[in-house]
């Protein structure tokens, strides 16, 4: 068994991380937990694999189209981190029952594409008291970001519920680096590091501003 801590300089192997979403973020943000041995994941999807997927979607083939994602998504992770348990849970998300199975997680990630369901994890999230991290992306363009409940100001407060369906291209790397800022926000949160609560991540074309919200 790979020791995380001398590699990486951390372990969380003691964390539970829920990750709502498996598309294009979600490949990247669970693919980075379970390479940095977070102990247990839980992911959450209700879609299944088209082709228009496959550019950004790296934990699924031409083969899987059709397929259930989470279930795609948890075997090919087993494959990657056989010392993560990882569960997966077919469901959508419409209301806050929907979200029973994260009540033990020690963050929640937001790896969606419609405010609605986004709307119904953070008010879980606030009324659970669970940190949140939601990432979005438009083309060359994206954002991320970590909320605190009672500490931080809340996703609409950050801008990140104010416009719905405005996505008009999904270009693989800038889903790649949102995935992965949405990850590392996560991970530095789980190992103690606070100072990255409350600020608004801004990926331009090249350029990442932070910027805080009040």
């Amino acid at each position: 068994m790979i020791d995380r801590l001398d590699l990486q300089g951390f372990d969380i192997s003691d964390k539970t991380a829920a990750v709502i979403g498996c598309g294009g973020l979600g490949c990247n943000v669970a693919t980075h937990l379970a390479c940095a041995g977070i102990g247990k994941l839980l992911l959450c999807d209700c879609d299944t694999v088209s082709e228009s997927n496959l550019n950004r979607q790296f934990l699924y083939t031409a083969a899987d189209i059709g397929k259930a994602k989470v279930f795609l998504a948890k075997e090919r992770l087993r494959a990657t981190a056989p010392g993560t348990e990882i569960a997966a849970f077919d469901r959508r998300i419409e209301a806050p029952e929907d979200l029973s199975f994260v009540s033990d997680v020690d963050i929640v990630f937001a790896a969606l594409d419609n405010n609605a369901a986004r709307t119904v994890l953070q008010e879980y999230c606030k009324k659970n008291d669970l940190p949140l991290v939601n990432g979005g992306v438009n083309g060359f363009f994206g954002t991320a970001y970590l909320y605190v409940p009672s500490r931080t100001p809340d996703l609409t407060a950050a801008g990140m519920l104010a416009a719905e369906n405005q996505k008009t291209r999904s270009v693989s790397s800038t889903v790649g680096v949102i995935g992965a800022l949405e990850a590392h926000l996560g991970i530095r949160y789980l190992t103690g590091h606070t100072e990255n609560a409350g600020k608004l991540h801004v990926f331009d074309d090249g350029t990442v501003t932070a910027l805080e919200i009040r």
